[in-house]
């Protein structure tokens, strides 16, 4: 299967995919200290509520402010190799990412100087989990009275829509062994994100700038 296909439906029919399968629900569940009796626990009694999970064995999570993570994630679906389950929580997308995610791409952002302030289209502070992290996810069901709103075209990008519960899956975990985008994919996914909104912020002209130190004389007077 490809990547895409492992990953989710996101890029297809562009709605919400807010049920995990129990493929992907035995997938989360590996990555606790009891595997069985989460799954087991979570799944008969608590479907309807948050996960607690440790990261840096099964998956790491990369945490990035919404808006910034969705055009990450629409950069990975249009131009990339796709992406691994994203989840958004508490107003920041939660990208699963490869182990050892975490401890590479903060060297790799600031190799190559894009976590800079002072740079323009810079990334904005992205939260790496790893190991001895846990993470919370959204619950493996969404409850009746929390109805995802439409998600908009592609030129809605920063529309994001969010369940009323402020929690859901965007591309939940449906397969056993789920594909997951290492460091270097989304190293490539942030800066393209960022350059991004640099472009779409900042006007460019074609003409040097002024310098502020030179004599302006009139010469409208002379013949």
């Amino acid at each position: 299967m490809s990547a895409g296909t492992e990953a989710g439906r996101y890029p297809q029919d562009r709605v919400d995919v807010t049920g995990v399968t129990a493929e992907g629900a035995a997938w989360l569940a590996s990555a606790g200290t009891y595997p069985r009796r989460t799954s087991a626990a979570r799944r008969e009694e608590r479907r309807a509520a948050p996960l607690v999970l440790p990261c840096g064995t099964v998956f790491d999570v990369v945490s990035a402010p919404a808006l910034f993570g969705r055009r990450m994630l629409d950069r990975l679906w249009t131009e990339g190799p796709g992406s691994g389950p994203v989840a958004v929580h508490r107003g920041r997308m939660l990208l699963f990412a490869s182990p050892g995610t975490a401890h590479r791409l903060p060297t790799l952002l600031e190799w190559e100087e894009w976590g800079s302030p002072g740079r323009t289209g810079a990334v904005p502070p992205l939260l790496c989990h790893g190991t001895g992290d846990t993470v919370t996810v959204p619950a493996l069901t969404v409850p009746a009275d929390s109805t995802p709103e439409p998600r908009g075209g592609r030129g809605d990008a920063d529309a994001l829509p969010v369940a009323r519960t402020g929690s859901r899956w965007v591309v939940a975990p449906d397969t056993p062994r789920p594909w997951l985008p290492g460091p270097e994919v989304l190293l490539w996914a942030a800066v393209r994100a960022a350059r991004a909104r640099a472009s779409a912020t900042v006007r460019i002209s074609i003409f040097p700038p002024a310098d502020q130190g030179a004599k302006v004389y009139d010469v409208s007077r002379r013949r």
